[in-house]
């Protein structure tokens, strides 16, 4: 297994090159982001993102200040705007309880326990909270979203219904403990996704199609995908 997800890993680096992600000037921002990404575009969460920017709340305290329909009238654009202010804001509650709302102090903590921590704040699930933890805090975890489903299981490396913690056993059990690799790999796959392996595959032209079983791809089986985290390159 280690050697085929190595060889998924090289085939996109060359074609694809870094990604550059997680497009963010601070660890904060990134934060903000992962929770705004849930279930819109990539750019309508940097739309959101320039907005919180513009109205100098990208900021910790600031953020942590604002009034509900102050915050979600700032993050429209990345939608669902009333659910994510309310869910913003019990991240922030969080991180206030905890650290005093300084990332640093958090992600110098056992990662294990910030993630059981994260999981237990109302909206957090297991993509956003480990991709807080990978992209802000640099912690080797591996993150799964809809694309990285669709394409194991197009490739015959996972079955239709394997959990988020089994997809993302298989690559922490297979690849070194590098939060630069899981980074890379990650986004490379995101892209994928968004640009070949989507609902209707476009196995032309794909990186990964050397590597498609015989036969071509395998069937998805019913499990609902929603690619929740998408954006361009850098």
């Amino acid at each position: 297994m280690r050697p085929r997800l190595l060889r998924l890993y090289h085939l996109t680096f060359r074609a694809l090159g870094p990604q550059h992600w997680w497009p963010a000037r601070t660890r904060f921002e990134v934060v903000v982001g992962a929770m705004l990404t849930q279930n819109t575009a990539w750019t309508n969460v940097e739309k959101a993102i320039a907005t919180l920017r513009a109205a100098g709340a990208l900021r910790p305290a600031a953020l942590t200040a604002l009034p509900r329909a102050r915050l979600a009238r700032l993050i429209r654009a990345a939608g669902y705007y009333n659910i994510k202010a309310r869910r913003l804001q019990n991240l922030l509650r969080y991180l206030r309880r905890r650290c005093a709302l300084r990332l640093s102090r958090l992600f110098r903590m056992d990662p294990g326990v910030v993630r059981r921590e994260l999981l237990a704040v109302n909206g957090v699930g297991p993509e956003t909270a480990d991709s807080i933890l990978l992209y802000a805090g640099g912690v080797p975890v591996f993150v799964v979203d809809a694309y990285t489903r669709r394409i194991l299981t197009r490739h015959g490396l996972v079955r239709p219904a394997a959990t988020y913690e089994e997809i993302q056993a298989l690559f922490m059990a297979h690849l070194p403990r590098d939060a630069a690799l899981f980074n890379e790999y990650h986004a490379l796959l995101v892209m994928v996704g968004k640009d070949y392996c989507r609902t209707v595959p476009r196995c032309d032209g794909c990186p990964l199609r050397p590597d498609l079983p015989a036969g071509g791809p395998r069937p998805l089986g019913r499990r609902p995908l929603r690619p929740t985290r998408r954006r361009t390159g850098g």
